[in-house]
């Protein structure tokens, strides 16, 4: 049984759960058209290639149209779902979300955080950078020493230096749905996504869930922050 869906980032904003404000992300999950099924005694594995969206057939390669073709859409994404059981749907059916997900389950969400471009080690790894007194004015923001010399002679592999910073795909689990409207497929999903908007999310379904559940964990959550507070005021 299929336990995903793909959809896109509209935008984050904020909701209200026993009078305590939590951030949310707005997607639109699907509808989604199947444009492959995998099987194990030909592939080695079960799996359900999702499309999403549409785009001009004149701006898909002619591969690209040709695998389309068998499902009649020109889709602007398209994903792979890993399934553990042989699939029941065939190439050119469509996912709905309302088939399988409702208010209060708890998913995983992944998608790609957004890109920064080439960063230093300080906005990347947070270093802490050079003084800023003795001669050196045009330190602040140098990585310092690499700490290697004659032995071994060179920089370990995976030493932290500048580097291209974002465009990672992350996911994010233990989300919960706050609210689903299936007449406009829109969903609101508590915390943070990855991804800029318009972006591509491809939402799993971990367990099935209620909003009781997340209303205790954000009045958990609450009190163990106040808890904390109180420690800390006591210490010092």
């Amino acid at each position: 049984m299929i336990n995903a869906i793909l959809g896109s980032k509209q935008g984050s904003s904020q909701t209200f759960v026993e009078g305590f404000r939590i951030p949310v992300t707005k997607i639109t999950a699907g509808p989604c058209v199947v444009t492959q099924v995998k099987r194990m005694d030909k592939d080695g594995y079960w799996s359900v290639q999702l499309g999403l969206g549409n785009r001009k057939a004149k701006n898909i390669t002619k591969p690209l149209q040709n695998h389309f073709k068998k499902s009649n859409s020109t889709p602007r994404f398209i994903q792979e779902i890993r399934l553990k059981e042989e699939p029941t749907v065939k190439i050119g059916d469509i996912i709905k979300a309302s088939d399988f997900f409702k208010a209060g389950d708890v998913i995983s969400a992944t998608g790609v955080s957004k890109g920064k471009g080439f960063a230093s080690g300080i906005k990347l790894h947070g270093f802490r950078g050079g003084p800023r007194t003795h001669g050196q004015s045009d330190r602040e923001r140098a990585p310092g020493s690499l700490g290697q010399t004659t032995t071994p002679g060179r920089v370990y592999k995976g030493k932290r230096m500048a580097a291209r910073m974002g465009s990672n795909t992350v996911t994010v689990k233990n989300l919960h749905i706050i609210s689903f409207t299936p007449e406009t497929n829109e969903m609101t999903i508590s915390g943070q996504i990855p991804g800029a908007i318009g972006s591509l999310i491809t939402i799993k379904k971990i367990k099935e869930g209620s909003l009781k559940e997340l209303e205790h964990e954000v009045v958990a959550q609450v009190v163990q922050g106040e808890t904390q507070e109180g420690e800390a005021k006591n210490e010092s």
